[in-house]
């Protein structure tokens, strides 16, 4: 099992679009593959699930669709056992205990969520104090702390025996995602080619090394065979280029301008090379806007690759939905060649 988180700490980029996209294309091509809903903003799981499955999953099962807590249904729209990040890290945000083994969410016959909960913000300072107090690997509890994410994804794709691990954090450099990050044995970055997406590379870089460092010679060395910890790996994968919108106010040559500065700042920022080969492949592939599929693949809930007439995509439309699935088939084709997976058989 290898696991990839998807990360930016500029929001707004279309990192929780490109999970779930990627999601559904590495299962379209045979893999096992596990979603796991980090951000505390939960939009991932948002876009998998409908109001009904996330009403269970939150214990808010008075939801329009359920008609009220007494309304008998014939059906659960997620499987009894199934839970969200919180609900496996409960013990321990209660001070009880160590984290709750949870079923994730089946979605395809090889693709499963882990969902996330707005609830998750709560555990961002009991990562923040236990941070600090792992460096000696005396404090148990504290390591606990730290590797809970690891522990809790270990779990999950252990369950469904899942090959990939797809991880979608937050837009921040807090205790949530610096554990999250942990736990990912690589990273990719989405990003917009802009200024704030430069400045978002020159702080992400240093960041994710400081982390990788403390992790791996101060932390790691001391952890207890009893307590199961990440590598803290975090290997730079590259980046995807998330492409806007085209307006008349901005011209082709300013987004241009931009995305000509971005390998230079992904070699010196977040590889720390100070010699590097300006015409290595950082980049891993560049995605239209897909603005007019996106309303549609929200309302049928399903990829904006599968989208058919029957759901709205007509016309020339249809011409866009098969440039997205051309794009997300080569993007997801060459994230397995970085990451050394073998094509499974595709469906």
């Amino acid at each position: 099992m290898i696991s990839v988180a998807m990360f930016n700490n500029k929001g707004g980029v279309g990192k929780t679009t490109l999970t779930y996209h990627l999601a559904h294309m590495l299962e379209r091509l045979g893999h096992r593959v596990l979603a796991v809903d980090l951000d505390p903003q939960s939009n991932l799981t948002a876009a998998f699930l409908d109001e009904d499955a996330l009403g269970l999953l939150w214990n808010e099962t008075a939801t329009p669709a359920w008609g009220g807590p007494h309304q008998a249904r014939l059906w659960e729209p997620v499987d009894r056992g199934s839970g969200t990040v919180v609900t496996a890290l409960k013990p321990i945000m209660d001070g009880i205990g160590d984290i709750e083994n949870v079923l994730p969410v089946t979605i395809t016959q090889d693709l499963w969520l882990l969902p996330g909960d707005l609830d998750l913000s709560r555990f961002e300072d009991r990562l923040s104090d236990a941070w600090p107090r792992g460096f000696t690997g005396n404090d148990h509890a504290a390591l606990r702390v730290t590797t809970a994410f690891h522990r809790i994804i270990q779990q999950a794709a252990e369950e469904v025996d899942a090959q990939i691990v797809l991880i979608d954090v937050g837009p921040n450099l807090g205790a949530i995602n610096r554990a999250a990050l942990l736990a990912a044995d690589a990273v990719l970055m989405p990003l917009a080619a802009d200024l704030f997406s430069l400045r978002g590379l020159k702080n992400l870089g240093p960041t994710l090394r400081e982390w990788r460092s403390i992790w791996r010679d101060t932390v790691l060395p001391r952890v207890p065979s009893t307590i199961g910890a990440p590598r803290g790996t975090m290997a730079p994968l590259g980046y995807v280029i998330m492409q806007p919108t085209m307006r008349l106010d901005r011209p082709v040559r300013a987004y241009q301008r931009w995305l000509e500065r971005i390998p230079t700042v992904f070699a010196t920022a977040v590889l720390d090379q100070a010699d590097f080969d300006i015409g290595q492949q950082y980049e891993i592939a560049t995605l239209r806007n897909y603005q007019s599929l996106m309303p549609l693949a929200h309302d049928a809930r399903k990829p904006m690759f599968d989208l058919r007439s029957a759901d709205g995509a007509l016309g020339s439309t249809q011409t866009l939905v098969q440039r997205c699935h051309q794009d997300f088939r080569a993007l997801s084709d060459e994230l397995l060649r970085r990451l050394d997976i073998p094509r499974g058989d595709a469906r």
